[in-house]
């Protein structure tokens, strides 16, 4: 399993994202590779899809599912609406459902 961790520099919320992935990979017991990636231009944020800082990949598919299909790449703080309110890092219950995603495919492949 790959976790890719995309921000810009000087992000706020990269780092809590970091720790928040860390916490969820452990309580799932989860063995990943954990890759930050620092976008810093809006041709590289184009060529790899970027949602705006911080996004979550696990296995390349991005935690939030409703933005799977979203095609707003740029240069932007990214917020995430949870519980009617705007934050700066996902929810851990979407970075887990995504491990846990990930480990089910990892499973049936076998």
């Amino acid at each position: 399993m790959k976790v890719e961790i995309l921000y810009f520099p000087g992000c706020p919320n990269h780092e809590p994202a970091v720790d928040c992935v860390r916490r969820v990979l452990a309580q799932e017991n989860a063995q990943a590779e954990m890759v930050e990636v620092e976008v810093n231009d809006a041709d590289t944020a184009q060529r790899i899809g970027f949602l705006g800082s911080p996004t979550i990949r696990v296995d390349g598919q991005d935690v939030e599912p409703a933005a799977r299909s979203e095609r707003s790449f740029g240069m932007s703080c990214r917020t995430y609406l949870t519980g009617g309110r705007r934050v700066g890092v996902p929810p851990p219950e979407w970075i887990q459902a995504a491990v846990r995603e990930a480990k089910m495919r990892e499973a049936t492949r076998r």
